[in-house]
C-alpha cells in the first residue's frame, strides 16, 4: 500500500511542537533562590560557624597560655614591706619563648574585651614596668605607643594628673601633643593595687580628649580593690591575690 503524505501544514505543527523544551525547574522565590545563586541562609550560618570556631580556639590558646605564664611568675614574702607577697614577673622577660607567649596573650586578651569598641588606636604604659611590654604590644596591634612618666620627665609642654600613694601625693605627665581628640586609648601595666595610678593616667587620656576604651594589667591585688577607682572596663591576664598575706 502507498505511504502516504501529511499535508505540509501538518509536517510544520509536528515539527514544532516536538521541538519545544519542558522547563522542569520550578520557579525561584525568596525561600527557594535560583539553583545558580547562592542561598545566603547558608553562607550566613557557615560564616557564623567559622567565627565561633576561631574565637573557641582563641579562648582555648588564651587559656593554655595562662597556666603556663603563670606558672613562671615568683613569689617573694614581706617584700618590700611586711604582709606584702611580692609577684616578681621578671622571669617572663628573661626568656624569649615566654615573653613571646605574654605578648600573644595579650594580645588575644585585647581581640576578646575589646573587639567591638575597635582596636585601640594608642596603647599607654605607666612608668615603670608597663615600658616591659607596651611598645611590643602596641606594635602587634598596629598602634602608636605613649609613655606617661613621673613629673618632670618628660621633654615639652605636659598635662598632669595627681593621686594619691600611701605617704603622700605623686604626679603623672604625658606630652600634649602624645594623643589626638577622639584617638582609642587603651592603658597597660604589669600590676593593679591601689588603681590610683591608674585613675591619674586615665584622667590624662581625657584632657587630651582620648577615648579610653579599657585598662589591662598582669596581675591584680584583688583585695585592695583597684579596679573601683577606674571608670573604664578592667581585664587583667592571670589570677590575682584575693587577700592580704597575713603579717
Amino acid at each position: 500500500m502507498p505511504a502516504t503524505s501529511l499535508p505540509d501544514s501538518l509536517h510544520g505543527q509536528r515539527d514544532s511542537s516536538s521541538s519545544q523544551a519542558v522547563n522542569t525547574t520550578p520557579a525561584s522565590t525568596s525561600s527557594h533562590p535560583p539553583a545558580d545563586t547562592p542561598d545566603p541562609t547558608t553562607s550566613t550560618n557557615a560564616s557564623q560557624r567559622r567565627l565561633s570556631s576561631t574565637a573557641t580556639a582563641g579562648t582555648t590558646e588564651l587559656s593554655n597560655l595562662k597556666i603556663k605564664l603563670r606558672g613562671a611568675l615568683r613569689q617573694f614574702p614581706d617584700f618590700p614591706t611586711p604582709g606584702i607577697l611580692f609577684e616578681d614577673i621578671l622571669p617572663i622577660f628573661a626568656d624569649v619563648d615566654l615573653h613571646s607567649s605574654l605578648l600573644r596573650a595579650l594580645e588575644l586578651l585585647v581581640d576578646e574585651k575589646y573587639s567591638g569598641a575597635g582596636k585601640p588606636d594608642v596603647v599607654i604604659g605607666l612608668e615603670a614596668r608597663g615600658f616591659l611590654f607596651g611598645p611590643s604590644l602596641a606594635l602587634k596591634l598596629g598602634a602608636s605607643f605613649v609613655p606617661v612618666r613621673k613629673q618632670g620627665k618628660l621633654p615639652g609642654p605636659t598635662e598632669t594628673a595627681s593621686y594619691k600613694k600611701e605617704y603622700g601625693e605623686d604626679f603623672f605627665q604625658i606630652q600634649k601633643d602624645a594623643i589626638r581628640a577622639g584617638q582609642r586609648v587603651l592603658i597597660v601595666d604589669d600590676i593593679i593595687a591601689t588603681g590610683g595610678s591608674a585613675a591619674a593616667a586615665g584622667s590624662l587620656v581625657k584632657q587630651l580628649g582620648g577615648n579610653l576604651v579599657g585598662y589591662i594589667f598582669m596581675l591584680e591585688l584583688d583585695f585592695l580593690k583597684g579596679r573601683d577607682k577606674l571608670d573604664a572596663p578592667v581585664s587583667t591576664l592571670l589570677t590575682g591575690q584575693e587577700e592580704k598575706k597575713p603579717a
